[in-house]
């Protein structure tokens, strides 16, 4: 089955999101018309279904009515520039699972994609755990544990933390920068626990909109408001006896942080529209890059519910605070890219180890991946790191930038280099955009300047 449809009359709209979204993993189609969507309808189904309000008949409301009728459980996420409160009304009550105002980050896109696969996969899971119980259990206590990598001081004093607090059912706060690796702790807490065989429920809490998030959490019963046509578990039941990861807890809202506080306190939640207690029996593990203490003082988080967290803190160190780590995680980034140069030359890890990776590990995994789609196929030098700051590699660069006596023309040299980048990328435009040093947007702008076909 492939993942996703994405429907929009604007072609350049929907390429980016395709290729936003393959570059996450999923499998993607993309239809122009809502013709042609539904044509895909009838002879695929997907898990989750993109598409644009707004289009010449058949248009979103219609796609969304046709895919709940054939196929239920396909998620739908509407995109529209037209925002207002009665089309979201509407889309609700036809069953939509979420509703983006235009422009978007793609980011966000991504994040709302996430979850929502996420929940649809714990929802069949738990289904499934209904059904076949004992033998489902079985499979879930052979997950495999996870490894917090790096030999340094800062990697060795976590993973110690993490030793300590594993075995017992305290709740555990996760603190570190953006792309430092905060949910991969939650995981190895979890592995490492007596609750291992059972499942890991993780949830974004700043990636949901805060009208839904309750909701997300504690679910809701039929009927309980505008579209919510069946009983929905939240994220509290589907991670019964298990662990469930609350990521970016600084940016729940006000009313949803005082639930959670009631939540965590009587360990019993109630559904949305629900007036039954449903007892819950989990371990919570939350994480923020934000300073919590200092939330507290500007009235943005409540001092009770930090208490409450806070119970076994961990920091997690910046990449720059255990740059001896750096040629350990990006060797073992290459062998998780199967890369057939599995090392990296000396001077190309110096070159690493200088740097001062405010991206943490995410950018570390970045430029590798980068250098791989540079180096294509061949062993990895210093000069196919890509560094912020530094300039691209181009080879026999001075002299390619040798000036003939008539002058040049620039725009007809980026087509040509635009061109040459999708040919060596195989028409891969996120590929080609990080040959080119630019971003994908840049790209689909620049193709269209160009007259190079999308």
């Amino acid at each position: 089955m492939t993942d996703i449809l994405i429907v929009d009359d604007e072609k350049r709209m929907g390429e980016l999101l395709r290729e936003e979204l393959e570059d996450a993993g999923f499998r993607v189609d993309v239809a122009t018309t809502g013709a042609a969507a539904l044509e895909r309808l009838q002879i695929a189904d997907y898990r989750l279904v993109i598409t644009d309000l707004r289009m010449t008949p058949p248009d979103g409301l219609e796609i969304l009515r046709a895919v709940k009728t054939r196929t239920p459980d396909t998620a739908v996420v509407l995109m529209t520039a037209y925002s207002s409160v009665q089309s979201a009304r509407e889309a609700f009550k036809l069953g939509a699972n979420d509703y983006v105002i235009k422009p978007f980050d793609l980011d966000e896109m991504r994040h709302i994609v996430q979850n929502l696969l996420e929940t649809q996969r714990l929802a069949r899971e738990n289904t499934l755990l209904v059904q076949e119980n004992s033998l489902l259990r079985d499979q879930l206590a052979g997950q495999i544990s996870v490894t917090i990598l790096g030999d340094s001081p800062a990697v060795l004093e976590l993973r110690r933390l993490i030793s300590l607090v594993a075995p017992t059912d305290a709740t555990v706060l996760v603190q570190g920068p953006s792309g430092s690796g905060k949910e991969l702790v939650a995981r190895e807490v979890h592995a490492r626990s007596p609750r291992a065989g059972k499942p890991f429920v993780a949830i974004n809490c700043a990636a949901i909109p805060a009208s839904l998030l309750e909701s997300e959490l504690f679910g809701h019963e039929k009927g309980s408001f505008t579209g919510a046509d069946a009983r929905k578990l939240g994220r509290f039941e589907l991670a019964q006896h298990g662990t469930l990861f609350l990521d970016e807890i600084s940016e729940l809202d006000p009313d949803v942080q005082a639930k959670l506080l009631r939540a965590l306190e009587q360990r019993q939640i109630t559904r949305v529209g629900g007036t039954q207690s449903i007892a819950v029996d989990l371990r919570v593990v939350a994480a923020t890059n934000r300073d919590l203490e200092a939330a507290i003082r500007s009235g943005s988080f409540r001092e009770d519910l930090y208490y409450r967290l806070n119970v076994f803190p961990v920091l997690v160190p910046p990449l720059a605070a255990r740059r001896q780590d750096v040629p350990l995680l990006a060797e073992f980034f290459l062998r998780e890219m199967r890369y057939p140069h599995p090392r990296i030359a000396p001077a190309a890890l110096d070159s690493l180890r200088q740097h001062d990776w405010p991206g943490n590990v995410r950018e570390l995994r970045n430029i590798v991946e980068r250098a791989t789609i540079l180096a294509q196929g061949q062993p990895l030098e210093a000069m196919h790191f890509l560094m912020p700051g530094t300039v691209p590699f181009t080879p026999n660069l001075h002299a390619a930038m040798d000036l003939p006596d008539g002058g040049i023309d620039l725009d007809q040299l980026e087509g040509h280099l635009i061109r040459r980048a999708l040919e060596k990328t195989q028409n891969n435009k996120a590929a080609a955009a990080r040959l080119l040093g630019m971003t994908r947007r840049t790209l689909y702008s620049r193709m269209e300047k160009h007259g190079i076909a999308l």
